[in-house]
């Protein structure tokens, strides 16, 4: 997500592997290192539902008691390499979590630059994975989320950002229970000109992202493939996939149209003012095409607490999560293993500053409509806890 993000931690989401079509989750205390899930079943219909939850504002026990059960999957944010604070606080609350038996979806931000993914900072990482892991918490890490962004230090560099991403897979891979998920952001809208870390004219990285090679980068350049690290680092493929409007700018409430989810991850979406027909199918080239399951990392619906004009909160996001929630949509994607709702509050990095609503789980009707709304066919806490299965990464 094109996210305007706070210099303080934020939060939180979640890990899932699956074993045999269900997540292998060790109980507390038998994570055993070294010893690794099956593979996921391919046309499993299990789906995990996750939340991006912000720990400003919320806390892991208080979005479950209001959902009135426990997400697969919470995730956090935290800046990369680790400082004392944030591995105080996701040691807290990875014990909370293997409570639970929920899963950790952690998302590691170079805020300093891709430089800064070092050798201590690497080992650091496997350190803090086997500790999670030898809880019975199973973790999902997101390097460099929306790399194909141009609105993270890290964005639009793509040579380094694999190397980096490579590195960062090998110290995740020495943890048994833990694997990678690769994540760039749906390719709508991409390049995303005007953001801070635009790759410029006359560089390396603009060559390797003018993948048409007529000298400029638009939408007909393949907004994924200069960003791929390879089948070995990664062991899931996901998209942050939004509501953002129906324009840009952005700034206007207004409802999704049907069939927007699916549209934007096959690169099929079009409407009046929209037309995302050069993006290619993220769905087909990348989850089937390289044997991989599927996460959609972060999603919601753009509500503009900043206007009184518009939709309501309620008809935009129940449009939204309809969609998330139909059954078609696990149809349509067989290896679809994880959903995960952005939870959030927050002041956006667009025309005019809007304050964002994106929150589902609240108290009220919108609240109460999400909650009606959620099937009970997605997959909850507590996991499956085969004693001899720590969370580990889909084999090939």
């Amino acid at each position: 997500m094109p996210l305007s993000l706070p210099v303080r931690l934020r939060l939180a989401m979640v890990a899932l592997a699956l074993a045999a079509g269900g997540i292998a989750l060790a109980a507390p205390g038998q994570g055993a290192p070294g010893q690794v899930a099956p593979a996921p079943r391919p046309n499993s219909p299990q789906t995990y539902f996750g939340v991006q939850l912000d720990s400003g504002r919320d806390t892991v026990d208080g979005y479950a008691a209001r959902l009135g059960q426990t997400p697969a999957l919470y995730g956090f944010y935290v800046d990369f390499p680790f400082q004392p604070a944030d591995l105080s606080f996701l040691d807290a609350q990875a014990h909370e979590l293997a409570q639970r038996r929920s899963s950790l979806m952690l998302t590691l931000e170079p805020r300093g630059g891709l430089g800064a993914v070092t050798p201590p900072a690497l080992a650091e990482l496997t350190r803090s994975l086997q500790a999670w892991n030898n809880l019975g918490v199973p973790v999902l890490v997101r390097f460099g989320q929306e790399m194909n962004g141009a609105w993270y230090p890290w964005g639009q560099k793509p040579a380094q950002y694999i190397e980096k991403f490579r590195e960062v897979a090998a110290a995740v891979h020495s943890s048994p229970g833990s694997g990678t998920v690769w994540a760039p952001n749906e390719g709508g809208g991409y390049p995303f000109d005007g953001g801070d870390y635009e790759a410029k004219p006359g560089t390396a990285d603009f060559a390797a992202l003018d993948t048409d090679k007529d000298g400029r980068l638009t939408q007909k350049d393949d907004p994924y493939s200069p960003y791929w690290p390879g089948d070995d680092a990664v062991d899931w493929v996901g998209l942050s996939v939004y509501h953002f409007g129906a324009a840009y700018p952005w700034g206007k409430n207004t409802v999704p149209e049907p069939g927007k989810l699916i549209g934007k991850i096959t690169g099929t979406y079009r409407s009046a003012s929209v037309d995302e027909s050069a993006v290619p199918d993220f769905y087909a080239d990348y989850a089937e095409g390289h044997n991989k399951p599927f996460a959609i990392c972060e999603t919601g619906a753009f509500y503009n607490l900043s206007r009184s004009d518009g939709a309501s909160a309620l008809s935009i996001k129940k449009a939204w999560w309809d969609q998330l929630f139909d059954p078609q949509l696990r149809a349509r994607f067989p290896r679809l293993r994880l959903a995960v709702w952005f939870e959030w509050i927050k002041q956006e990095n667009q025309p005019g500053t809007p304050t964002v609503d994106w929150v589902a789980n609240s108290d009220g009707p919108v609240g109460d409509a999400f909650r009606r709304a959620l099937p009970s066919s997605f997959g909850m806490a507590p996991l499956e806890s085969p004693p001899d299965a720590a969370f580990a990464r889909p084999r090939p």
